[in-house]
């Protein structure tokens, strides 16, 4: 049972509708995030989205943005969720609530706090009761908020999700889980439906079709897949068949996507980030949008409505010309069913629940076609031509009563222009129609009528009681009017489909109000500023206060750092010269000195990475290695190391590389059967001497895949402590042993396996390589990095409060500075600005240009960007919003004269090239 579909209950569910006290509706749901907006926006990006066209907003609630501290809570400030909510509720937006526990969202770890990383025997996302303990406490903070603003308690959430995109997720149980949090949220008091959506398409792998949970549907389509509705279709019949509707939790941000969305029955559509925003803070993720890994930016832009400062794009009008034809039609609508299509070329109807249908008219091409209907016996148009526009999708009427709009008599037979707006005037009934190029309309009545032929082309009736009329689109609208007997009229309106984008409203005499769309403004203004520049010691930690922790170092996560900068020192003895360094299992940002010598940044994505030692340089004992926390990823992926769902930041110790090995040749060679015992001939005492002698992988076989077994000894050094095996290049599926040990999959993604556990310093290692190879030849290659490993670490860290008092105390010494700044290989600079608030309180846009520059900028006490402009091949792959722009919100200026204050800490990232910052540049954000 649903507990949706209870009677009583404010939101009720069935496979045709969803109906919010009693009233069918379509949800039209744009993603709007509090933690992404400062508090002073909320109001007025919420009375925007209304404004546009959209009901409804769906908002996470990120666990870890209100308890950064394990037990600590904050929902004060900025983080105020009960007055986001009274917010929403004032704009008269319902909400769909969704307070994870795991997020996604391109958010630091999906929202779940990092310490639970370092708990033992916890299964994150899964029925496991140590995880749910916590889940319970998240809860106990979080539902008691949602509660109270359900839409039966005087607020406006009409659901609650739980979890998110859970069949992405290996979990072993989804149902025990989802059960597990909704036995939660009812203990909680929770009415409103509850509901899970599914990211792939996997219903019962993301709700566990647990009873009283709603599963819901994800969709992210290339736009124009012409197959794409006919796969919405099975969901929607799926759900219909449970008593359920189509509702879809996220999908792209395109009208014209929502529209073939719509045809296919879908009650709820909810495009993900219409409302963009920011990853103030360290929040940003980290995740496998690049090659595989991406950093996120902090600018957080899918390209939707509206942008991260508040300014309208196009497609912000074609959101409100939808909801004016969802609105048009209203409960006949909300109340619609998909209709079967004659033939795979025919489009797609609805038919509505008072009478008629909808054709969607979808053109998936990239060109223009002709396009005719057939409207019972007849094909249509009749006296004008259809053209299916590219990319476009109208949406128009056949044989629709006008009772739907409380006409008595009469028919709308059909229009291949879409009905935008139907205006109930005194005596007067306004129908607006709009297309691109020409439009024809019909309309029957059960009665003879005056026609009134105004400025359309009235055509020959067969019958005195049919009504046939046609417009071309312009920039003047067309008109005719009908009356009927009993003295009411029927104005009908053509517009072309440019301006019925603008169009405002229709004022009580009739009058069309069409406004102007909105220019954002591009060039940058003159704001007047001061800077100056303080250079830092990057061999100083920034903080005073520092940890021993031992002849090892560890992951961040283990010591209580969650966010932002830390510092590792170490003292590394090596004996000879040294080639490199290897930073193991290392992740964000990782920039690394020897004594004074900067050996270069790297980030290897939770994996290893060598840095070679500079020509002329040597290895001083003394090592300082900075790492930045970029975010834990928010989706799961076994790729790399980093992407873990639960994977920890820092490293795990460094190598001084005294000598490298190639090892490719001479390796004993056997053929195995598949599923024969690896374990057999990993043993170091296996006598392999019989076998031939071959280079790695270089045995030849027609089998396909091809199981096979390479085994070497070699014999290791004194002098070293530290083994480590590089297996760049490709190996096919290749699995690696060393001493009988096995040492796991070699990842050409992270190439480096460490033998140290399982070897001894002038002893003999015996490694065995099994290979599947199947298709292709391989390209692999191996070597063996033998060396030293830094000892005597201790760590440091900070985060915004730690940064910010180093920058105010470096303000002491700074220089006045102009013009463009450039700073040596890893060199480190505070960069200060003093901003006058020249924009009437609306916030500028600032643009960053240079090559080989991180940033981390901090406006007014809040961090407000981060940063790395282009350059090296060391840089990251960026994703989700600009790579070259931060935002600083009008809220957040203090007005006057002076006193709002940019710090920025710049950092040269590359080591072979000087870095460059460019003067930055000021866009005004415009008040619209």
């Amino acid at each position: 049972m649903y507990l949706s579909k209870s009677e009583e209950a404010v939101i009720q569910f069935s496979s045709e509708a969803l109906r919010i006290k009693g009233k069918s509706e379509i949800i039209l749901c744009a993603s709007l995030f509090y933690f992404r907006l400062p508090r002073g926006v909320w109001k007025e990006r919420l009375n925007k989205v209304k404004a546009f066209g959209y009901n409804a907003i769906d908002v996470y609630f990120p666990w870890n943005h209100h308890e950064t501290v394990e037990g600590t809570w904050d929902f004060t400030g900025e983080k105020d969720v009960a007055q986001f909510l009274q917010d929403a509720a004032d704009a008269g937006l319902w909400v769909i609530a969704r307070p994870g526990p795991y997020i996604c969202s391109e958010w630091d770890g999906g929202a779940l706090p990092a310490y639970l990383f370092v708990k033992e025997n916890l299964r994150l996302r899964d029925n496991d009761p140590a995880f749910l303990r916590h889940v319970a406490r998240w809860y106990d903070q979080i539902l008691p908020i949602l509660k109270s603003y359900e839409a039966d308690q005087g607020g406006t959430i009409i659901a609650v999700q739980l979890d998110n995109e859970l069949d992405f997720y290996p979990c072993s149980d989804p149902k025990g889980y989802i059960s597990a949090l909704r036995d939660l949220a009812l203990q909680h008091g929770i009415t409103v439906p509850l509901i899970a959506c599914a990211g792939q398409g996997g219903l019962y792998e993301a709700s566990g079709f647990a009873d009283g949970v709603v599963p819901t549907c994800n969709f992210y389509p290339n736009d124009q897949d012409p197959a794409f509705v006919e796969k919405v279709l099975f969901y929607r019949e799926e759900l219909a068949r449970r008593g359920l509707p189509l509702l879809v939790t996220e999908t792209n941000r395109s009208h014209f996507l929502l529209r073939r969305l719509l045809s296919a029955g879908a009650k709820l559509l909810g495009p993900y980030l219409q409302a963009s925003g920011t990853n103030f803070g360290f929040t940003n993720a980290a995740n496998n949008w690049g090659n595989p890994l991406s950093f996120l930016t902090s600018d957080y832009d899918f390209h939707g409505m509206v942008t991260p400062e508040g300014h309208l794009r196009e497609e912000a009008y074609e959101g409100r010309m939808l909801h004016r034809v969802i609105q048009t039609y209203g409960a006949s609508l909300a109340e619609a069913m998909p209709a079967l299509t004659n033939s795979a070329s025919s489009p797609y109807r609805l038919t509505l629940k008072q009478g008629g249908e909808l054709l969607f008219l979808c053109n998936v091409n990239k060109q223009d076609e002709d396009a005719y209907l057939h409207v019972e016996e007849e094909v249509i148009p009749r006296y004008s031509t259809l053209v299916a526009k590219a990319s476009r999708c109208p949406i128009l009427p056949v044989q629709v009563p006008l009772q739907t709009w409380g006409i008595a008599e009469g028919t709308l037979a059909y229009a291949t222009a879409e009905l935008v707006l139907v205006k109930q005037l005194e005596q007067r009934t306004v129908f607006v129609f709009h297309t691109e190029g020409e439009g024809e309309i019909r309309l029957c009545f059960n009665m003879e009528v005056q026609m009134e032929a105004g400025t359309m082309t009235v055509h020959h009736a067969e019958t005195e009681d049919q009504v046939t009329v046609s417009f071309q689109s312009g920039e003047q609208e067309r008109s005719a009017r009908i009356h009927l007997l009993n003295g009411h009229v029927i104005e009908l309106v053509g517009m072309s489909r440019s301006r019925a984008l603008l169009l405002e409203n229709i004022e009580a005499d009739g009058e069309l109000h069409v406004g102007e769309f909105i220019e954002r403004v591009s060039e940058s203004s003159e704001v007047e500023s001061s800077w100056s520049q303080s250079l830092v010691n990057p061999l100083d930690t920034l903080v005073e206060e520092s940890l021993s922790i031992g002849d090892t170092a560890d992951y961040l996560e283990k010591h209580g750092v969650y966010r932002g900068f830390a510092w590792y020192t170490s003292h590394l003895t090596v004996e000879n010269s040294c080639l490199g360094i290897i930073v193991q299992q290392a992740s964000d940002v990782v920039s690394v000195y020897s004594g004074e010598t900067y050996l270069g940044t790297a980030t290897p994505g939770g994996g290893s990475h060598f840095l070679p030692i500079p020509s002329g340089a040597r290895v001083e004992p003394n090592l300082v290695t900075r790492v930045e926390i970029w975010g834990h990823t928010n989706f799961h992926d076994t790729n790399l190391p980093g992407l873990h769902l639960n994977a920890l930041k820092g490293l795990t110790g460094i190598v001084g590389v005294t000598s490298v090995r190639e090892i490719n040749q001479n390796w004993r060679f056997k053929s195995m059967q598949f599923g024969e015992d690896k374990d057999d001939y990993a043993a170091t005492d296996y006598d392999d001497q019989q076998w031939p002698i071959v280079s790695v992988g270089g045995w030849l076989s027609a089998e396909q895949p091809a199981h096979q077994c390479y085994r070497k000894q070699i014999k290791l050094t004194k002098e070293a402590d530290t083994w480590i095996l590089h297996t760049p290049g490709n190996f096919s599926h290749a699995y690696a042993y060393v001493n009988g040990h096995s040492l796991g999959l070699v990842n050409p993604l992270n190439p480096y396996l460490d033998l140290t556990p399982y070897v001894k310093a002038g002893e003999t290692a015996t490694l065995t390589l099994y290979l599947d190879k199947t298709y292709g030849s391989l390209s692999g290659n191996i070597s063996l990095y033998e060396g030293t490993a830094a000892k005597q670490w201790t760590l440091s860290s900070c985060q915004e409060n730690g940064l910010l008092q180093h920058a105010k105390a470096s303000a002491l010494k700074a220089l006045p500075v102009d013009g463009a700044i450039s700073l040596k290989p890893g060199a480190l600079s505070w960069l200060y600005g003093d901003l006058r608030d020249d924009n009437q309180g609306l916030g500028w846009r600032v643009y960053v240009k240079g090559s080989n520059m991180k940033l981390t900028v901090f406006f007014n006490g809040h961090l407000v960007g981060r940063l790395w402009t282009q350059g090296g091949a060391n840089r990251p792959i960026f994703r989700g919003g600009s790579d070259e722009s931060f935002y600083l919100p009008g809220p957040w200026f203090q007005g006057g004269e002076s006193g709002n204050e940019i710090a920025v800490l710049l950092e040269a990232v590359s080591a072979s090239e000087d870095a460059l910052l460019e003067p930055l540049r000021f866009v005004p954000v415009a008040a619209v």
